[in-house]
C-alpha cells in the first residue's frame, strides 16, 4: 500500500488568531496535522498547552516551527541553538518528527559558523529531523540584493539531511520549486505549500494565486513517492474569519486535488 503525506495546517496561517484556534480551524476543515509556529502567543510556547489542544481536537502536530523570525528573536531567549534544543523537546513531547529551523542571519556569526554541522549533531542526539527551510535574498531595489543569510538561503547547496521548501519564498528568490526539490531530491521532508508573485515582498498566497508552479510541484512530489509534509502556510492577516476558512479550505482543496490526480495518472 502507498503511502501518502501529512496534509497539515501551519498556525502562521490563522494569526492574527491564536493557536488554539488553528487546531479548531484544521479540525472541522479536515487538515491531517497541525504545524506550531513557535511565536509571540504564548500558547505556541508551552508544551502542556500545544498537547492539550491536540488531544482535545484530536488533530496531531506534525512539525513545530522553531522561532527563527526577526519577531521571535527573544522568545524563548536569544541563544539560537537553545532555541533549537527546546524546539527538539517540544517535537518529542507532542508527538511531532520534523523541526522547522531557518538558516542564520548573517550577524548571528558564531551560530552561522557551525551551522551545518551543529544541525546534523542535533538531529543524531534528538533523532528529530531538523529540516532547513530555504529563504531568499533580500531586494533592496531591481538591481541590488542584500545576502542575509549564512550560509545562504539555498538548502540544496548545503549537505543538510533534511530539507522544507517554501514557494513563497522561491517566488520571492525567483526560483523554480521543482527544479529545487528535484535537486533536494530524497531530502525534502517537508513543505510549505503557499504560493507568491516574484515581488520583494513575502507574500504567501492561497497556492494557486501566484506564478509559482504549485500543482506541477505537487505532481511532482505524489510521482516521486513523497511521504513528508505538505502544510499551508498563507497569509490571511486581512481577510474576516468567513474568508479566511475559505482560504484555508481552499488550499487544502488544492493540495488533495493536485497529489490526487498524479497519483491517479500512475
Amino acid at each position: 500500500m502507498t503511502v501518502g503525506p501529512v496534509f497539515g495546517l501551519s498556525s502562521a496561517s490563522v494569526y492574527p488568531e491564536s493557536t488554539a484556534e488553528t487546531f479548531a480551524y484544521a479540525s472541522r476543515l479536515g487538515y491531517d496535522a497541525v504545524e506550531v509556529m513557535v511565536g509571540i502567543d504564548p500558547t505556541s510556547q508551552e508544551i502542556d498547552g500545544v498537547r492539550h489542544l491536540s488531544e482535545y481536537h484530536e488533530v496531531p502536530i506534525c512539525a513545530v516551527h522553531a522561532p527563527c523570525l526577526l519577531v521571535t528573536q527573544r522568545v524563548w531567549g536569544t541563544d539560537p541553538w537553545g532555541k533549537l534544543e527546546r524546539s527538539a523537546e517540544m517535537a518529542h513531547e507532542v508527538g511531532a518528527d520534523v523541526v522547522v529551523v531557518h538558516p542564520p542571519f548573517r550577524w548571528q556569526r558564531e551560530y552561522a559558523a557551525g551551522f551545518v554541522e551543529g544541525i546534523a549533531a542535533l538531529e543524531e542526539r534528538t533523532g528529530i529531523a531538523f529540516a532547513v527551510e530555504n529563504m531568499y535574498p533580500w531586494r533592496a531595489s531591481a538591481r541590488r540584493e542584500l545576502q542575509v543569510y549564512q550560509p545562504g538561503w539555498d538548502p540544496s547547496e548545503q549537505s543538510y539531511a533534511n530539507t522544507t521548501i517554501d514557494l513563497s519564498h522561491s517566488a520571492t528568490s525567483r526560483s523554480d520549486c521543482v527544479e529545487m526539490a528535484e535537486r533536494l531530491a530524497e531530502r525534502l521532508r517537508h513543505i510549505h505549500l503557499t504560493d507568491g508573485s516574484g515581488s520583494a515582498k513575502d507574500e504567501h498566497l492561497v497556492p494557486g494565486r501566484g506564478e509559482q508552479r504549485a500543482a506541477d510541484l505537487l505532481e511532482h512530489l505524489a510521482a516521486t513517492g513523497f511521504s513528508g509534509h505538505v502544510v499551508v502556510e498563507i497569509n490571511t492577516r486581512k481577510a474576516t474569519k468567513e474568508q479566511r476558512e475559505a482560504d484555508l479550505l481552499e488550499s487544502l482543496a488544492f493540495a488533495r486535488l493536485h497529489f490526487a490526480t498524479e497519483r491517479q495518472r500512475g
